[in-house]
């Protein structure tokens, strides 16, 4: 239960859901009060009639009629990283739904058929559209049901749970609830652009995240290049200087060193040999 919920809320979330099973009881027909009767009838021909003329402000009616059910469902998934009013409208948009979906003929109430609507697109919503990093479904599931449970656990316990006691309140083992935990995380990402804690400065969490230096392996490479190169005749290293690093043909090199286009080649071929060979024995 959220901590934004008003006193007495729970109260009333819980007599109003249960209401929704009351109401198709014969024990309710039997003992309702004539309001109640008289409610339960009104919501029944107002829906018969909105499914036979299809009457939009017919369906706004109702609508208005079933929103505190829908805040109170939302109120029960509120929580401090999913915005309420995010959640309200979630569970007005499965309001909405089963307005249209709702068959007054089957003899059920509404409020029983509305009331799994709007969990179920509620908890898509948090399936679906509050996860930066997407994980699988039955881990986001558990996940949503081990930071249910530590919030039940802590209100009751006055303390925070032990992972034993959340793993035995969601019937898992300590390994999925310490994954659940981790998972939990990729549910909101922090912005690059925050303030990074603890500093003096206008400092931001991007400043503080590392990235790879390539400069530091080509400075590697460079050095290694240099000491297998100085193991070459002066006549080859240029060659295999101008091929590789002025990029000239094999033409071009022989008439730059003054020596011939498959001279070229050969020097080439036995200086990249050499230079392995050197490699490999270091």
């Amino acid at each position: 239960m959220s901590a934004a919920c008003a006193p007495g809320t729970h109260i009333v979330m819980f007599l109003t859901l249960s209401a929704a099973k009351r109401a198709d009881s014969p024990r309710f027909r039997q003992d309702a009060t004539p309001d109640q009767r008289d409610r339960v009838a009104g919501d029944r021909a107002l829906l018969a009639d909105y499914k036979r003329s299809g009457d939009p402000g017919l369906r706004d009616a109702i609508v208005e009629r079933f929103l505190p059910l829908a805040r109170q469902l939302a109120q029960r998934y509120s929580r401090s990283s999913e915005p309420f009013d995010d959640l309200m409208q979630v569970a007005c948009l499965g309001l909405v739904k089963a307005v249209d979906r709702f068959d007054p003929e089957r003899g059920v109430t509404f409020s029983s058929y509305a009331v799994p609507t709007m969990l179920g697109e509620i908890k898509r919503h948090f399936r679906d559209r509050t996860w930066t990093i997407r994980v699988p479904r039955d881990l986001q599931e558990l996940t949503l049901a081990v930071q249910r449970a530590r919030r039940e656990l802590e209100a009751r316990l006055e303390r925070s749970p032990t992972i034993a006691e959340v793993a035995e309140a969601v019937e898992a083992t300590d390994e999925e609830v310490l994954e659940a935990l981790v998972a939990g995380r990729a549910q909101r990402a922090s912005s690059l652009q925050a303030p990074l804690a603890g500093a003096d400065d206008d400092s931001t969490v991007g400043d503080a995240v590392g990235c790879e230096e390539h400069g530091f392996k080509r400075a590697e490479q460079r050095a290694t290049l240099r000491r297998l190169l100085s193991h070459l005749p002066i006549r080859d290293r240029e060659v295999v200087r101008l091929r590789y690093v002025e990029d000239l043909t094999q033409d071009e090199n022989g008439a730059r060193v003054g020596v011939s286009q498959m001279q070229v080649s050969r020097i080439l071929r036995s200086s990249v040999q050499r230079m392995r060979t050197v490699a490999g024995a270091a």
